[in-house]
């Protein structure tokens, strides 16, 4: 493509070389650099890809594309184009050389604290019951027709979400329904396209620290981006932050929730309990009017059902599509149970900080188990406060704690353990310490009683374990079926 072309959409100066030049290909990072490529030098946390300027036009880059004055290039057969941001630009320049492929989809993208994998599973499983092809781009995966890739981040880079953009047009689907997460609209992750729809679910502090946000305000002002970048807007107005979040808004805006005002509502909610199983029925009313039930517990699944309804309606699904979606749909590590017996329930959930974990034991707490026992560990080189916090959380709203290891990284597991100790001795909170996560597992299965709800919190969808740079295999739901086989006692 012709480098005057792929900069169609980009505001830019050449300050050196010539625009009229072949581009064999749009490169960010400068180990994967080839003859003919553009590159585009990046300033991340913890580098400056400006630096390996140099060494990119030796290696045969014939445009780079920065932000900040390089050095080493005098005097080369290359074309410099300066710009004011050079994530900016590059998104755009992404979405020219794959042909802007979001606009021969329905493009969704959700954002918030909470919710937003559960919130997309939920309305990949219904539309697909209508009938639609349906990607998804997320926390836990890439799912592109029948291929599924592992994410390493919640919103991909620029290039590689045009590039599955690309990849989904080309293999016929209709629509991508996709996280957004915070990190991808403060760097531009998301620009060189606009969002059919854009769902805001909820905002807690999260995200908080170096290299991620410098506080909640900035935090809240990144997630209203994507306001700014879609065409409808679906808002749960029940959030204490919504009015902000709409700050500057350029879209069309609609409105779920709980309370009398909003667009669509739910009321009438009713805990589901049946043996092994937990859920929620309610009913829809407002811009629809029908019961449902989701096989998920608590008030925060009715506003991921609800979510998931407010956008399918735009897509005329039947009310049956909409029951079957919901009830079919599965979310891998968040709520996921896992059977083991009709006498207990055996829950995996991601809630990995104190807040999550609250909100998942509160939950849990009101459909009256006879023990809530819960299973944690926290992360190395993470802030200690949370350990403290999670050990608090559950000393105080479960019945019975197992503290173990999560991802220990470049930590001794026993230091965390007992900085989660610290906390829960700040309560009346019984508890056991298993350092080894398979033998903690193994213990609360083998030690359940009939009634216990039991929740193995942390490691949800993860299927590793990192010690010392390393990533160890551990899929929790592996390790259950490898007990179990061996003969693994249980009531």
């Amino acid at each position: 493509m012709k480098l005057v072309d792929l900069l169609e959409k980009t505001d830019y100066e050449c300050i050196h070389g010539s625009l009229d030049r072949e581009v064999s290909a749009v490169i960010y990072d400068s180990r994967k650099v080839i003859s003919g490529c553009l590159f585009v030098c990046i300033i991340g946390a913890n580098f400056d890809s400006h630096d390996f300027a140099a060494e990119a036009v030796a290696k045969g880059a014939g445009v780079l594309v920065v932000s900040e004055p390089v050095k080493g290039v005098e005097g080369k057969d290359v074309t410099v184009i300066r710009v004011e941001n050079t994530r900016y630009a590059m998104a755009y320049i992404s979405a020219v050389w794959f042909g802007h492929p979001a606009e021969k989809l329905k493009v969704i993208g959700i954002t918030g604290t909470k919710g937003k994998s559960t919130t997309a599973c939920l309305v990949k499983s219904v539309l697909e019951h209508a009938g639609f092809k349906v990607g998804l781009i997320g926390t836990i995966e890439t799912v592109i027709g029948d291929t599924h890739i592992p994410a390493d981040a919640t919103t991909p880079e620029s290039w590689l979400l045009q590039e599955d953009f690309a990849k989904m047009a080309e293999a016929g689907l209709d629509m991508v329904v996709m996280e957004v997460s915070s990190q991808a609209l403060k760097l531009h992750r998301t620009q060189g396209f606009v969002f059919d729809y854009g769902i805001f679910t909820n905002l807690e502090p999260d995200h908080i620290a170096p290299n991620e946000h410098a506080s909640f305000e900035e935090y809240l002002a990144c997630k209203s981006l994507l306001f700014r970048q879609c065409r409808v807007g679906i808002v749960n107005s029940d959030d204490v932050h919504s009015e902000k979040i709409l700050e500057g808004h350029t879209c069309q805006v609609e409105t779920f929730g709980l309370g009398d005002d909003c667009m669509l509502r739910a009321g009438d909610l009713e805990l589901v309990h049946t043996p092994g199983e937990l859920g929620v029925s309610f009913r829809v009313a407002g811009l629809m009017d029908f019961d449902v039930e989701v096989p998920s517990p608590g008030r925060f699944s009715v506003y991921n059902a609800l979510c998931a309804i407010a956008i399918c309606r735009h897509f005329k699904v039947s009310i049956e599509d909409i029951r079957c979606g919901l009830k079919d749909a599965r979310v891998k590590g968040r709520i996921e149970k896992v059977k083991i017996s009709d006498k207990f329930t055996l829950l995996i959930d991601y809630a990995h900080n104190a807040m999550s974990l609250e909100s998942l034991l509160t939950t849990l707490r009101e459909y009256q188990p006879g023990r809530l026992v819960c299973m944690f560990g926290c992360g190395g080189n993470r802030s200690k406060l949370r350990r403290y916090e999670m050990g608090e959380v559950s000393g105080r709203l479960a019945d019975f704690t197992v503290i173990t290891s999560d991802n220990p990284r470049f930590e001794e597991p026993s230091d965390i353990i007992r900085d989660i100790k610290e906390g829960i001795e700040r309560t009346d909170g019984k508890y056991v310490e298993i350092c080894d996560r398979r033998e903690a597992i193994a213990y609360v299965i083998s030690n359940a009683r009939e009634g216990d709800l039991i929740v193995l919190a942390g490691k949800g969808h993860e299927d590793y374990q990192e010690i010392r740079g390393i990533k160890y295999p551990m899929d929790e739901r592996v390790i259950i079926r490898e007990l179990l086989d061996k003969g693994l006692k249980h009531i």
